[in-house]
């Protein structure tokens, strides 16, 4: 039996993520994919995260803390990033946890798609 995907979806991880993460399908929509990094967030995978995000704007490096652990994912809105749409935004909110304490990251991400491929473009945080 395969266990819940992090993304919060409600799949398992089998049937939703996962496919992403491996490279065997495309995130078909601007929130399937910004649902794809939270799980590569939440499994430390940085390879999925860098290849996801656009070249114009990704970080020269990606670090992140082992100690922080990501562990629900709300969609609050969503704005075009369709099937037939070529940008849109998702606005998000993550919970996470780390020995200093618990906390929140809420994000307002742009998503665009280049080459039939949508790639996280850049986004603006709120607390």
């Amino acid at each position: 039996m395969n266990r819940r995907c992090p993304c919060s979806s409600g799949d398992t991880f089998d049937a939703c993520c996962e496919r992403y993460l491996l490279g065997a399908a495309s995130a078909p929509t601007a929130e399937k994919l910004m649902r794809s990094r939270f799980t590569a967030f939440a499994l430390g995978d940085v390879d999925y995260l860098r290849a996801s995000w656009h070249p114009d704007t990704a970080p020269a490096e990606l670090d992140l803390d082992p100690d922080q652990r990501w562990y629900r994912l709300d969609i609050l809105d969503t704005d075009a990033g369709g099937l037939f749409d070529d940008a849109g935004t998702v606005e998000f909110r993550a919970r996470y946890k780390h020995p200093e304490g618990a906390g929140e990251m809420r994000e307002v991400s742009r998503f665009v798609r280049v080459d039939s491929r949508w790639l996280y473009l850049d986004g603006i945080v709120s607390n």
